[in-house]
C-alpha cells in the first residue's frame, strides 16, 4: 500500500519514509503504508502487509510496556476511530490516533548484542559508537550490559549521525539525557526477556520519545522489524551474522547487489519480497502467539 494509491481527504503533515501523518484537529493519524526503506532510501518496491505488521506488532507492544512509560496511543482500533475517518476500510489494522506530541529529536537506539555497524566500530577500535568495550568479542556477541547509543533524528533526506551521550545532554539537558536513557534500557530488558521465551532474541532496537503536556511519552513505532534486530533463538551461532527475521535482510540483499547508497535504490525482486514479508508476518505471530 501506498498512500498515493488511495484519496485521503484529510490534511497531511508529514509523509515519511514509512509512515503518513494527516491532522485530525486534537490528534494526528498516522498510517503505516507497506514501503520499507533501507540506508535511508525507500526501496520502490512494496512489502506486502508490512504496515499492518508495524501497526499491529507497535498496539501489542504499547499494551506491553504501559506500565514503566505512557505512549502517544488515542485509539488503536479502526472500529473505534470516527465517522469521518471511518470511511477509509484500507486504513483498516494499519493506522492509529494518537496524541500530538512534541517529538524529541534523538533517536534512542539499545544494543544488547554487537552487531551491524556496531560490529564493524568495533572491529577498527574497540568501541560501539564511542563506547569503549573489552578486547576479544565475536561478531553477535551479547554484551554483558545493553548499551544506550543515541543517534540524531534526521528529516526524511538525511542521514541520521550516531551522537555520544555527552552530546545528548547537550541537546537536551542532563535530566532529560539521563531519563531517555534509563528509560530505554528498562524497555530493552523487559522486552528482551518475553522475546526469549517465545524463542526470539531482540539484538538491538530503535526508540523514539516526546513531551505531551509536559509528560515524556512513547511515540512512533516500537520493537518492531523495521526498528528492531530479530534472531531466531534456535539459529543463533555467535561469531557470525545472523538470519535476522527484520529488515536486515533486505539490507543484506541491496549489499549484494553492491547498490552505491548515493542513487535511487533498486527494485527488489519477487523472492526477496516473498521472503521479507514471510519474516515480518512470523515474527509478530511468534511473539504475539496470535495468526496474522
Amino acid at each position: 500500500m501506498t498512500i498515493q494509491e488511495y484519496s485521503i481527504d484529510l490534511p497531511l503533515v508529514y509523509d515519511g519514509k514509512v509512515r503518513s501523518i494527516y491532522d485530525l484537529g486534537e490528534n494526528y493519524l498516522i498510517v503505516a503504508s507497506d514501503r520499507i526503506s533501507a540506508f535511508d532510501y525507500i526501496i520502490p518496491t512494496l512489502i506486502p502487509n508490512k504496515g499492518r505488521v508495524l501497526h499491529k506488532l507497535s498496539m501489542f507492544w504499547f499494551g506491553f510496556v504501559r506500565n514503566i512509560i505512557p505512549n502517544h496511543v488515542v485509539v488503536g482500533e479502526f472500529d473505534k476511530f470516527p465517522i469521518d475517518v471511518k470511511r477509509y476500510e484500507f486504513l483498516r489494522d494499519r493506522s492509529m490516533i494518537v496524541k500530538k506530541a512534541e517529538r524529541i529529536d534523538i533517536e534512542c537506539i539499545v544494543r544488547g548484542y554487537l552487531s551491524g555497524s556496531g560490529w564493524k566500530e568495533y572491529l577498527k577500535s574497540q568501541t560501539v559508537c564511542g563506547i569503549k568495550l573489552p578486547i576479544g568479542f565475536k561478531e553477535s556477541a551479547r554484551l554483558p550490559e545493553p548499551i544506550f547509543t543515541p543517534s540524531t533524528k534526521e528529516d526524511s533526506g538525511n542521514h541520521d549521525e550516531n551522537i555520544s551521550f555527552d552530546e545528548t545532554v547537550k541537546r537536551l539537558g542532563r535530566t532529560v539525557a539521563e531519563k531517555l536513557k534509563s528509560i530505554s534500557i528498562k524497555l530493552y530488558k523487559k522486552v528482551w526477556w518475553y522475546s526469549i521465551s517465545k524463542g526470539i532474541i531482540v539484538a538491538d532496537t530503535k526508540l523514539e520519545f516526546g513531551f505531551y503536556k509536559d509528560q515524556l511519552i512513547l511515540i512512533d513505532e516500537i520493537f518492531t522489524p523495521d526498528s528492531s534486530r530479530f534472531w531466531d533463538i534456535h539459529k543463533y551461532v555467535e561469531g557470525r551474522s545472523q538470519d535476522s527475521l527484520d529488515k536486515q535482510y533486505v539490507r543484506n540483499y541491496l549489499e549484494q547487489v553492491e547498490w552505491d547508497k548515493s542513487s535511487c535504490a533498486p527494485k527488489l525482486p519477487k523472492d526477496v519480497v516473498e521472503k521479507t514479508e514471510s519474516k515480518y508476518v512470523s515474527v509478530y505471530e511468534k511473539l504475539t502467539g496470535e495468526k496474522f
